[in-house]
């Protein structure tokens, strides 16, 4: 089975620079984005043989996520069942027959870090929404996990320590995170692989550079790592300050 996941950074921008086209050769069983940046009745995106579900922010133009599915699901959940986390549409959830699918846009901590304490109270109520899932059956969470969790995975981390996405308490939790009984899935494959990443700042030529970033995940139980065969990141692909990411599963 392949999975996808793309921050598109606005699903009707990025429509006219080449996401159609990507999402066609691709072939996907399952085909996740975040940051759509729009409701559902604001775009007209079908493809044959998948169906769509989606989770807008209440604020429109801002966050959302969606997933394009071959499998039909057992289940959809919009949210975790906390209003305060909910309202964003950051967390869209498939029961599928052998596991749950989670397609998860994190908050940003912003500059400043700002949001820093609202983003360590999400990743707490994550974790524990991930482990309550997996109680019944494995999950893959993807998504734009907005952190590079080790300095490996982005290009300048001494300069960018403290910042927005690679501050201790930031990388403190995804290590929780894996420590509860996750695997990074790229790392399991690829523990030393240099120089990959899948977002770059828009400024100073950065992706033309590969200044970038690892903040894209496919983050699977434990109890799945065995069955990961592939995972992939395509920084060849435009249309987006992030690049999709895969997964390969057998």
């Amino acid at each position: 089975m392949k999975l996808i996941s793309w921050n598109v950074n606005g699903i009707r921008a990025c429509v006219n620079k080449g996401f159609i086209e990507f999402f066609n050769d691709i072939k996907a069983d399952i085909f996740c984005i975040q940051e759509t940046k729009c409701q559902p009745d604001q775009i007209e995106l079908e493809f044959d043989g998948y169906k769509s579900y989606w989770n807008s922010a209440e604020r429109k133009g801002y966050s959302g996520t969606a997933i394009f599915t071959k499998k039909k699901p057992i289940a959809v959940t919009r949210g975790i069942g906390i209003e305060e986390h909910d309202k964003e549409g950051r967390i869209l959830t498939l029961e599928l027959e052998d596991f749950y699918l989670v397609n998860n846009y994190t908050p940003n901590a912003k500059r400043g870090l700002e949001r820093l304490d609202y983003r360590q109270i999400w990743e707490d109520e994550i974790r524990k929404y991930l482990l309550k899932l997996n109680k019944k059956k494995p999950v893959i969470m993807c998504g734009d996990l907005n952190v590079a969790h080790k300095e490996i995975d982005l290009k300048n981390p001494k300069s960018n320590r403290g910042n927005a996405g690679f501050t201790d308490e930031e990388r403190e939790k995804m290590t929780q995170l894996l420590k509860a009984g996750f695997t990074d899935s790229f790392r399991y494959l690829y523990p030393d692989k240099e120089n990959a990443y899948s977002w770059w700042s828009y400024m100073g030529r950065a992706r033309e550079k590969n200044v970038g970033w690892r903040i894209d995940y496919f983050i699977v139980s434990n109890d799945m790592k065995h069955k990961i065969k592939e995972a992939t990141i395509y920084p060849q692909i435009m249309g987006s300050d992030h690049c999709p990411v895969g997964l390969e599963i057998g």
